[in-house]
């Protein structure tokens, strides 16, 4: 068996450090933006950019960051945006007006979407692929699952001090990444093909095709989601056309690509979704502060490192598909479960055992989706299906958060309204729980014929 040297691990931490960061600013605004309102005087409208415009960064320049990663070098790409990450965390916290806040938040997610499949390239090149690589993709996977709900409780702790130490949190944290990752991070090679040429048109349509679905989600707008329908349809035109396309789409037909991204797409928006309703649902329904909002999170991150350790081992055993579909199965058990819980639900009978099974499908599938996505292919494609899969995953965020949110009127954001929103979240769950059963078995070989003696 191959065993990781501690180059290797030190350059693990330092890569998992940066993703964690990228996953916990995601949920670092939501419990602070009402102090943020009330210090500031903003309007509605501007705090919810304050979240909406780091995602739909993130997710609509992600395709855009794996290319980038593989053109450019993934080390450098990855210590240039964790830079500019760090750098704009620190101008966020000094800040007093909102759409300079907003600029930071969206400067953050261009920064993230360069800094996570640089990161994860780094880690499915350095690892042979295996049981090495996986159990390398486990932790990987539980630094990211474990940042959002992370980014849940350390924004419910800081804002009861002041909320512009949420803007400062990333920044102790990335720096000493920054002054590590130079002397342990391989430098690595220009992968074959890099020097063909950028895909300029092709950027510019799926750039901006997503960044208008989400916007079209998050407003409502329909002008906004017919053109982003356009742009997308506009390209795949363009990549079936292109000599060196920014995506060429055969890789979605190689091994499991395509139903890890689509099952990756499901997931997020189920889990991500209904993180989103159930922070609102114990604060303005139970009436839970932002720090017992954090506390109360706890058990389900706890349970999610617990099931992320052990994914990489069940996988080995058990197959990809199989952790993948149970694991969405056990988080949306979790999900409906939150059914049970009306205007006054018991903490201990009913959200607990809610957020620890939760938290325990969590930390099951996340990981074999992340494997999923990249097995199978070449070291020079691995930038590409990392920024696909993590682009699904943001672009499955915004969707369901919308959805959701939608659900959730209409109830009139009530007990009911809540139940809606948790059943349809539940039923995301199922959805990415039958793509992985079906989609991420082995491919049996087409059977050999016999010679004819």
């Amino acid at each position: 068996m191959t065993r990781t040297n501690g180059r290797q691990q030190v350059a693990l931490v330092l890569l998992c450090a940066a993703v964690f960061l990228d996953s916990m600013d995601l949920s670092l605004m939501g419990v602070a933006l009402p102090a943020i309102g009330r210090d500031l005087s903003l309007p509605e409208s501007t705090l919810q950019w304050l979240m909406s415009g780091y995602a739909v960064a993130y997710g609509g320049f992600l395709l855009l960051g794996g290319r980038i990663a593989d053109l450019f070098g993934r080390r450098r790409v990855f210590l240039l945006s964790l830079a500019v990450f760090a750098a704009a965390s620190l101008v966020g916290g000094l800040l007093s007006a909102g759409w300079p806040l907003v600029a930071t938040r969206v400067i953050k997610g261009v920064a993230a979407a360069l800094t996570a499949p640089a990161a994860l390239s780094l880690i499915t090149t350095t690892f042979a692929e295996g049981p090495q690589r996986n159990r390398a993709l486990g932790v990987y996977s539980l630094a990211g699952a474990t940042g959002y709900t992370a980014g849940l409780i350390a924004s419910g702790l800081l804002t009861e001090i002041s909320w512009r130490l949420v803007f400062f949190l990333p920044v102790p944290i990335a720096l000493p990444v920054l002054a590590a990752a130079p002397l342990v991070l391989p430098r690595g090679v220009r992968p074959p093909g890099a020097r063909e040429g950028f895909d300029v048109a092709g950027a510019a349509a799926v750039t901006g095709g997503v960044l208008l679905l989400v916007f079209a989600l998050t407003e409502k707008s329909w002008p906004a989601g017919v053109v982003a329908v356009l742009l997308l349809g506009a390209f795949v035109v363009i990549e079936r056309r292109r000599r060196a396309p920014l995506v060429p789409l055969e890789v979605f037909r190689s091994g499991t690509v395509g139903a890890a991204n689509l099952a990756a797409l499901a997931w997020a928006c189920a889990t991500i979704g209904w993180q989103f309703v159930a922070v609102l649902y114990l604060q303005q329904v139970l009436g839970y502060t932002a720090l017992a909002t954090g506390l109360g999170i706890v058990p389900m991150g706890l349970a999610i490192v617990i099931a992320a350790n052990v994914a990489g081992r069940l996988i080995s055993r058990w197959g990809l598909g199989r952790v993948a579909a149970a694991g969405m199965l056990v988080q949306g058990a979790g999900i409906l479960l939150f059914l049970r819980a009306g205007a006054s639900g018991d903490y201990v009978t009913m959200l607990l055992p809610a957020l620890v099974v939760h938290g325990i499908g969590n930390g099951l599938s996340f990981p074999s989706l992340n494997i999923a996505a990249v097995a199978g292919l070449p070291d020079e494609r691995q930038g590409l299906a990392s920024g696909l899969v993590t682009s699904a995953v943001q672009i499955g965020a915004g969707i369901g958060v919308a959805v959701l949110a939608a659900m959730m009127t209409l109830g009139g954001s009530t007990p009911a309204g809540y139940r809606i929103a948790f059943l349809t979240a539940g039923c995301f769950s199922l959805l990415g729980a039958l793509v992985a059963a079906f989609g991420l078995r082995p491919r049996r070989p087409a059977p050999v014929p016999a010679p004819i003696a």
